[in-house]
């Protein structure tokens, strides 16, 4: 299996299907780069598309370390200069949307086409006096104390949620369910608690108005692990001419509900 080595020494697994156009792939916390392979099987009949495990995650080096947003954005810095990619189109669902943003304002866009943030928990999704509509701090305390005594079985009550189970839309098997769980249920705690803290305690509200790269939102309005009003909405309307699609009747895995709908849409924004 290909791998990269980062900075601090840290093996980070990567996919590479396709030739021409690079789009690159990441995952949200939580999970391995496969959420993304109906995608990477579609776009890559016509571009070339990485896609890899965030450190912690997956086939990747689990060094406990390294879980906020700067130096994840190293990390995809570090895989696209090993590819030497250039003319790149992002794609981050949740988290990554996050690491793609710090990644722009680290890094600099001279390799960046344009990127896609998918259902992500930008610009800040934590309560604060200045920001009403995030989350209570306690509310996401309790939830991290669910997940440091089951973090299984948090993800197996999560997942009608996630795959949108009570919407009028085609249900996903209970094989591909199953499949995501377990894939979640592997990555390394310690990653999963500090993505967490970097997701909820990182505030985008001014780094998001200095994207300057076309970027497309798109976001369910069903989503109900990121609402679209206090994330999707308000990213889009922080980024410069950011253009925003809404998917009815879609939560927060919509990769696997509104997969042709996505895949269109990604087809699209890369070959435009």
């Amino acid at each position: 299996m290909p791998y990269m080595q980062t900075a601090d020494g840290t093996r980070i697994f990567y996919r590479d299907w396709g030739q021409g156009r690079a789009v690159v792939f990441l995952a949200s916390a939580g999970i391995s780069c496969d959420i993304w392979q109906y995608q990477m099987a579609h776009i890559s009949e016509t571009a070339r598309c990485v896609g890899y495990d965030r450190r912690g995650h997956g086939r990747s080096d689990d060094p406990g370390r390294g879980y906020e947003y700067d130096t994840l954005a190293d990390d995809l810095a570090a895989l696209i200069t090993k590819l030497d990619l250039h003319d790149v189109t992002l794609v981050g669902h949740s988290m990554a949307g996050g690491e793609i943003v710090r990644y722009l304002t680290r890094h600099g866009d001279d390799r960046i086409a344009g990127a896609v943030l998918v259902a992500v928990t930008l610009p800040y999704p934590l309560q604060t006096g200045d920001n009403p509509t995030g989350v209570e701090p306690a509310r996401v305390e309790a939830t991290r104390a669910g997940w440091r005594h089951d973090w299984p079985l948090w993800l197996e009550q999560g997942a009608p949620g996630f795959f949108g189970e009570q919407l009028p839309i085609p249900r996903v098997s209970k094989l591909l369910a199953d499949r995501l769980i377990h894939d979640m249920a592997g990555t390394s705690l310690r990653a999963v608690l500090d993505c967490s803290v970097t997701v909820f305690e990182t505030d985008f509200r001014e780094e998001l108005a200095t994207v300057r790269v076309p970027t497309l939102v798109i976001h369910g309005d069903r989503d109900v692990s990121t609402p679209i009003e206090s994330s999707g909405r308000r990213a889009a309307a922080l980024i410069p001419g950011c253009e925003l699609k809404v998917y009815e009747n879609a939560p927060h895995g919509l990769m696997f509900t509104h997969t042709d709908q996505l895949n269109g849409d990604l087809d699209a924004f890369v070959s435009r």
